[in-house]
Order: structure tokens, then C-alpha cells, then sequence
């Protein structure tokens, strides 16, 4: 299955459809120039709060790490939410490894304006 995504809004008990996010490839930088990422795809999610299809299958996924960035604030001033200026969340980067590539890797976010959380998922 490669490597995947979900969205769950959880101010409003619902999938984030409309969220906007990007998938980096990154190379970990250990001196003071920072690290590096390089887009590889931006999508918006469906009604469900998922891809369409995986952001990876299988044959195309690499060992090497990557980043996960999801727009929470302009996904949540869409659903008519009012944020403080600036807001609390803006985007969410998640920075992950994937070490084998023959394993799926899913990459949930649980979100509100205020919080998240994320893990490993199946």
C-alpha cells in the first residue's frame, strides 16, 4: 500500500475534506543550514479526508524521510471557525522515516484549531 493519509477534524467530529496538504521528500541537515525538503506533491483531501489514491505505492516509495504539511488554519477559516491572529495552528508538519518500503505507512492527523496528534497507523 505504500504511504498514506487521514484527516480527522475533531472540533467538529467529522473527515477534513477540503484540507489542503503537501508531501516533501527531506534530507536531514545536521549543521546550521537546516534541513531540506523538496515538494513532491500537493493535493486536497476528499470528502472522506483522505487521497484519492496513495501518495506512494509500494514500488515507488523509498527509504529516506519526508514531511506530511496540512493547512489547519485555512482549512478551519473555510468551515467558518473564527481564529485569532495570528493562530495557534497554522499548517502541521509531520517528519517521518520510512525504513521499509515493502510496509505500509499511514500518517493520520487528528486535528483542531488548538491541538493534534498523530501516530502510525495501519
Amino acid at each position: 500500500m505504500g504511504l498514506s493519509t487521514h484527516v480527522l477534524d475533531t472540533m467538529h467530529g467529522c473527515p477534513a475534506a477540503g484540507m489542503k496538504v503537501e508531501l516533501f521528500s527531506t534530507e536531514i541537515n545536521d549543521g546550521n543550514d537546516g534541513d531540506k525538503a523538496t515538494l513532491i506533491k500537493s493535493l486536497v483531501l476528499n470528502h472522506d479526508g483522505r487521497t484519492d489514491a496513495p501518495l506512494f505505492d509500494n514500488a515507488s516509495l523509498k527509504v529516506g524521510t519526508y514531511r506530511l504539511t496540512f493547512d489547519v488554519a485555512a482549512y478551519f477559516k473555510a468551515r467558518g471557525v473564527e481564529l485569532p491572529e495570528p493562530n495557534f495552528l497554522n499548517r502541521v508538519s509531520l517528519d517521518f522515516g520510512v525504513a521499509h518500503v515493502d510496509q505500509h505507512y499511514h500518517v493520520p492527523l487528528l486535528v483542531s484549531p488548538w491541538s493534534y496528534s498523530t501516530y502510525r497507523g495501519s
